[in-house]
């Protein structure tokens, strides 16, 4: 196989099994930086022993074997390790020699999801709230440090910080490799609810890169949000969570077309939509809305998206009623993205005019700063409103902002039918 070739391959498994491979590492020696960096390690001799050997059968699997490896290895030089971590170096050397996976009796307990106590871990209190949700990211996700300061908004160097401070400290305190109980585990789910949907927003519109999907994000925090929902079951936001994932990943199939390129939700064939995911998600919905408790945003999010799938037509859609649950939405988060997502819903309810009047109170938002979907909505509505030239303009400055490369495409598309209107070269939109 191609070195390039192999190249993409390991990278694809990296993107599937980092986040199962740091989970199990992280149970196994009680630190999450230990297990990121005995992965890290797996990796780097896949790139080095994958384009001669071929990539294995079961690659997850190599991986597993050759961190495990690396552990013994280091177990070895640090003598100085007490009499439990030495007994888990014999049993490791044991199982590495026969190359197979130990069927470990501490995942049996009744979470049984190495991966969800990674993400319990890397939400602990001792770690501030960004701190956290960045932390998470990178070990669970598999997200690269710009990929998650474009979700952040933030600098690239501030996302970088946070990580390396956060593994420090968790390890400086000890912290057990566990699923809290109680109180604590109240205390910890928010910020757990947070890291799940920033994985499978990351899945459903990459940042970055050729791919407008990466279906295995959507599906591990899928994954992930079921199980917590088993283990929670009182907590209605848990529902919330898992509803709106449902509902929006029912529209997988239906956002791009056979070359990959994104079609818009109010463009989409809706007989596309996977109704398995839409049943799933409306009962989890009924879930979340049937307690004495008030929605949280989650909650008030997936019955945003319910809107949509309950509509045979994007005609028949509760615009109305969805503006007000935006506005709901907006008093509970106080988050300048869902004011711009609100002037959508405005714009469709009361007509373009009314989404721009908003959409233009946020333009010094400094939060929504080189955020590319904000020219991309005030283009939608510029366009709307039959102002063409603006409208272009917009379209291309959101095509620079984001990365993309679909997206890229498709914003540059919008722009160039709008100078066509207007009788300009397709190549200039914004002159």
């Amino acid at each position: 196989m191609p070195a390039t070739e192999t190249q993409r391959a390991v990278e694809a498994v990296w993107r599937i099994e980092s986040a199962r491979l740091v989970a199990g590492l992280g149970r196994l020696v009680r630190d999450v930086g230990l297990a990121e960096e005995l992965a890290q390690d797996a990796l780097v001799a896949a790139l080095e022993q994958w384009p001669s050997t071929g990539v294995p059968d079961n690659p997850g699997a190599w991986l597993t074997t050759v961190a495990k490896r690396r552990l013994v290895d280091l177990v070895r030089r640090r003598e100085r390790y007490d009499r439990k971590l030495a007994q888990l170096g014999r049993d490791l050397e044991t199982e590495a020699a026969d190359g197979t996976a130990a069927i470990d009796a501490a995942a049996e307990d009744h979470i049984e999801d190495d991966v969800l106590r990674l993400i319990f871990v890397a939400c602990h209190p001792v770690l501030s709230t960004e701190a956290r949700v960045a932390l998470t990211l990178r070990l669970v996700g598999g997200l690269s440090t710009g990929e998650i300061a474009r979700g952040f908004l933030v600098p690239e160097p501030t996302v970088a910080k946070r990580i390396v401070r956060a593994k420090r400290t968790l390890s400086d305190a000890k912290v057990p490799f566990e699923v809290p109980e109680g109180a604590e585990r109240e205390a910890r789910l928010d910020s757990v609810l947070e890291v799940i949907y920033l994985i499978f927003n990351e899945g459903y519109s990459a940042t970055e890169g050729d791919d407008w999907l990466r279906p295995e994000l959507c599906t591990e925090a899928l994954r992930l949000g079921r199980v917590l929902a088993g283990l929670t079951p009182d907590e209605p936001e848990v529902h919330g969570l898992v509803a709106l994932m449902e509902i929006q990943e029912s529209r997988s199939a239906a956002r791009t077309g056979p070359d990959g390129t994104p079609i818009r939700l109010l463009d989409q064939d809706r007989s596309r939509w996977n109704q398995l995911f839409v049943r799933r998600g409306l009962a989890a919905l009924d879930r979340a809305w049937s307690t004495d408790r008030p929605p949280g945003p989650y909650a008030v999010q997936a019955a945003i998206a319910a809107c949509h799938v309950r509509a045979r037509t994007p005609e028949q859609t509760d615009w109305v009623g969805m503006a007000a649950l935006y506005e709901r939405l907006a008093a509970l988060t106080g988050s300048p993205v869902v004011e711009l997502n609100r002037a959508v819903a405005l714009g469709m309810a009361y007509g373009p005019a009314a989404g721009l009047a908003l959409v233009d109170a946020l333009r010094d938002e400094p939060a929504l700063a080189g955020y590319h979907l904000l020219p991309s909505v005030r283009g939608d509505l510029l366009e709307k409103l039959g102002r063409q030239a603006e409208a272009a303009a917009e379209f291309v400055r959101a095509a620079s902002l984001t990365r993309n490369s679909r997206e890229q495409t498709l914003l540059r598309e919008r722009a160039a039918a709008c100078a066509e209107q207007l009788g300009e070269p397709a190549g200039d939109p914004a002159r």
